[in-house]
């Protein structure tokens, strides 16, 4: 474990000196706050509520998302209560504002992977792969601004995606259990 811990540090060491740049660093910020509060994907959410035709999708992104605020946010990190890689690796600076709670996992990678992943499968590739890639830009900026250590944000994704294959298990169910009975077929 302490191995991990270790080369976790020196990733973000090597981010640090390595790919951090003047050019990059005000795009970086920008996308890590895409994430914050899961905003952009609640917003995104509510906009796919607001069509009939694309209801379901917003339906099944909701349940992803608190999906995945009750897995990362309100479980894990409580549980785990990782201390943030800024508090501890030294030589690591910090490009954004010191969060008030734990580290594992990423909470913006876990909300941002469950609504992308939802709409990767549920709408026109057109849409989901677009998604997917902010997803991940999100994820990677949590790394590059100094905020999380790689094994949060990787476990972030997993839970992210997840809380989306949930969210889209338990619509097909509800679904199926609240169809319009002259919907159903015959037995």
């Amino acid at each position: 474990m302490e191995g991990l811990l270790q080369l976790d540090g020196s990733i973000l060491l090597w981010i640090q000196e390595f790919v951090r740049n003047p050019v990059l660093t005000p795009l970086m910020k920008g996308i890590t706050h895409l994430g914050d509060h899961g905003l952009f994907w609640i917003v995104l959410t509510l906009g796919l509520l607001v069509f009939r035709k694309t209801r379901p999708v917003g339906i099944q992104c909701a349940i992803a998302l608190v999906c995945s605020l009750l897995i990362n946010n309100i479980c894990l990190k409580n549980l785990v209560a990782r201390t943030r890689p800024y508090e501890v690796v030294e030589g690591l600076e910090l490009l954004v504002g010191r969060a008030t709670d734990f580290s594992f996992p990423s909470g913006h990678s876990g909300a941002s992977f469950a609504a992308a992943w939802v709409l990767l499968y549920r709408l026109p590739k057109q849409w989901g792969i677009p998604a997917v890639i902010l997803a991940a830009l999100i994820a990677l900026s949590r790394l590059y601004v100094g905020i999380h250590y790689p094994t949060d944000v990787i476990c972030g994704i997993l839970t992210g995606i997840l809380s989306a294959c949930i969210a889209m298990a338990l619509y097909r169910i509800l679904e199926q259990r609240f169809r319009n009975p002259s919907d159903r077929p015959e037995e």
